[in-house]
């Protein structure tokens, strides 16, 4: 017979499953939500700045993205890695 003991683990174990599980989904989740207000923000700023030229903020978006990827080593790098 199984003791109360090992049951008592068992469950223990179990409720640390659920509770690793929980918080890594709430992170995406999070994640995600922050992503889809970015994104929405910045949907209103391109219409609002660049009267909703999606060629001109794609390029602006490159150039920046490049950017900030050469800015801390001085290199593309990471690039590479794709």
């Amino acid at each position: 017979m199984v003791s109360i003991c090992a049951k008592i683990k068992a469950m223990s174990k179990n409720k640390h499953i659920i509770r690793y599980f929980a918080k890594n989904v709430s992170i995406v989740v999070s994640l995600v939500l922050i992503w889809r207000g970015v994104w929405y923000v910045l949907d209103a700023v391109d219409i609002w700045v660049f009267g909703s030229s999606h060629t001109l903020t794609a390029l602006g978006g490159i150039i920046l993205g490049l950017i900030i990827l050469y800015l801390p080593d001085k290199d593309l790098k990471e690039i590479e890695k794709l």
